[in-house]
């Protein structure tokens, strides 16, 4: 929280632990040790700005009536030389306690001098934080999803940031396995196409069969002509690999860095594969018990590794046999490693080679059953893992019109990354996708997305900022010089616009820090339209230029805050906050 909201509950918690004390000193109030209370923002100001439940809290080690203990403790409540007014008894006991105009023009005073790191913290201690996200198939263009998760990934990595971790961002390319074998093959049989006909070799209908592939192998057969039909066929699939997965790579870092997302690290999966981590994974589980072979494959037992956890954690024998659970091949009868056993080598690199505390991945809800596989994998070679935490995403429906969008206008296909970036700004697209948490299913509304009224929540947001700027550039033509101002020049912000803008500014980092422990940036993007409509408000309920020369100031004053937070967290998303619209 920030430091004046802070030590205003510090001071809450003092004058209370003071006022017990002088209480039991004078036969009030039992000698026994004061039991743990909470001091909370009422939902309703109308109950105080601060509320303690310590009468409540109290009574079993008092053997007292709540209601006593808080008149008791009223008695003997002192609230000189903090920000508090006064406090008052509530209820069955409750504490509400009110803040002094002092309190108002600290918070101010606040954002001022913190400027650009008003909102952080060191909530994080500076743990180091892995947040993977997106991690598209390189085989072929991003989707929605990747939009989506895009959006969430790179903003949750800002504002852990602003917590106080030290996060890095990443993309787990999947370069190796089944999946490129795939590519290969599929750009291979298009290649031969080319020359050949379609009707002369066949596309296996488990390939990949976008235009993309087809535009790849031309373009290779644009620069080889047909002179690898007379390579082997392991020699023609590596160069048609090696020519397009690079280009399709590059594409995609190409299109992130449109959307504004800039990862510290692409990690590639065939470094496990080919750095002895995969093998050493392998031997790991194989060393603990863990695996069998059957039909000259490898296999996990997951089916015994998570009952046994479910069990632990109080499931039913019955429960669990609901689930339908079933055993992994680690190592295919080819030879080749699955895809799991990689990622159980990819996850163990980030939280044992690498040394990450925490592990956040971005999938998408169809990758559930995963989760628990995943964590038990983990645990089962000695990694913690109540150190990776999962986001899984639900789907995004795009809508024009109130209808569902499937296909894109210019291409008549389905709808890409890249499309979308090409019709929505990247402001509106980077907001939105953050608007709702991660795991409810979201409508994205491309008309909402280019609509300049107050009805798009990004536009509505850049427009305060803008308007606060058009007001303090009014006040520099017209010769109005503005100042710093006094705290008693501040404490005349009295109107109950003035006051729920400044509650609000107070709740900043503490609304980041419940951010990120629910991992859930939508939050931010909430706190800055509901910010934004508070000065709203207050704009058609107070006139910043008026007679009084210390009122003008102390609401410029007001109004520079709510423009500077405004464009810090537009900032954080990596938005702009437009001086002018």
């Amino acid at each position: 929280m920030s430091k004046i909201v802070n030590e205003t509950q510090q001071q809450i918690r003092q004058a209370i632990l003071d006022a017990m004390g002088k209480a039991v000193s004078e036969g009030k109030l039992p000698a026994e040790p004061v039991c743990d209370f909470k001091i909370e923002v009422p939902n309703d100001t109308a109950n105080g700005d601060f509320s303690s439940n310590v009468a409540m809290m109290s009574t079993k080690t008092f053997r007292m009536n709540p209601r006593k203990i808080g008149e008791t403790i009223l008695e003997y409540i002192n609230l000189e030389g903090t920000y508090l007014a006064r406090c008052e008894i509530a209820g069955p006991g409750f504490l509400n306690f009110y803040l002094s105009p002092s309190y108002y023009s600290a918070i101010l005073k606040d954002v001022r001098e913190c400027g650009k790191d008003y909102g952080r913290s060191d909530y994080g201690k500076g743990k180091k934080v892995n947040v993977e996200f997106v991690s598209a198939n390189p085989t072929g263009p991003m989707h929605m999803g990747n939009a989506r998760g895009g959006a969430l990934g790179d903003c949750l990595a800002a504002i852990m940031d602003y917590a106080g971790y030290d996060v890095s961002r990443e993309f787990y390319i999947n370069d190796a396995g089944n999946q490129i074998e795939k590519f290969g093959l599929s750009l291979d049989i298009r290649y031969q196409q080319l020359f050949k006909g379609e009707d002369a070799v066949e596309l296996p209908e488990d390939s990949y069969h976008g235009e993309d592939i087809k535009e790849r192998a031309k373009e290779f057969a644009d620069i080889h002509g047909d002179s690898y039909l007379e390579k082997s066929e392991d020699e023609r699939r590596k160069a048609l690999i090696d020519y397009a997965l690079p280009k399709n790579i590059d594409n995609m870092k190409t299109t992130l860095s449109k959307y504004r997302i800039e990862y510290d690290k692409w990690f590639n999966e065939s470094i496990v594969h080919n750095d002895g981590e995969l093998k050493d994974t392998i031997e790991l589980l194989k060393a603990n018990g863990l695996t069998y072979e059957k039909d000259g494959a490898l296999w996990y037992k997951n089916i015994e590794v998570q009952t046994k956890m479910l069990l632990s954690q109080g499931k039913t024998q019955d429960a669990i046999d609901k689930l339908e659970l079933k055993d992994d091949v680690l190592i295919r009868a080819n030879g080749n490693p699955t895809y799991f056993a990689a990622d159980i080598a990819y996850h163990r690199n980030k939280l044992e080679v690498r040394k990450f505390d925490i592990a956040i991945d971005i999938w998408g809800a169809d990758h559930h059953g995963h989760v628990a596989r995943m964590k038990s994998a983990l645990d089962a070679i000695g990694v913690d893992s109540t150190r990776l935490d999962v986001i899984l995403m639900q789907l995004v429906r795009l809508t024009r019109n109130g209808e569902a969008v499937r296909m894109s206008k210019r291409t008549g296909k389905a709808i890409t990354l890249v499309d979308l970036l090409e019709e929505i700004p990247v402001d509106a697209s980077r907001f939105l996708f953050n608007m709702r948490e991660a795991g409810s299913q979201m409508d994205f509304d491309l008309d909402l997305a280019v609509e300049q009224s107050s009805k798009n929540p990004v536009y509505y947001c850049q427009y305060a900022h803008a308007r606060i700027c058009s007001i303090i550039k009014k006040l520099n033509t017209d010769g109005i010089e503005l100042r710093d101002c006094t705290d008693e020049e501040l404490q005349l912000l009295t109107d109950e616009t003035e006051r729920d803008i400044i509650r609000h500014l107070a709740s900043l980092t503490e609304e980041i820090v419940d951010a990120v422990k629910k991992y859930d940036p939508a939050k931010i993007t909430r706190y800055t339209i509901e910010l934004a409509t508070l000065f709203h408000k207050f704009y058609n309920a107070c006139r910043v230029v008026c007679e009084d020369e210390a009122l003008m100031q102390a609401r410029a004053y007001l109004c520079i805050c709510v423009r500077d937070t405004i464009k810090n967290i537009l900032n954080l998303l990596k938005i702009e906050a437009p001086e002018s619209m």
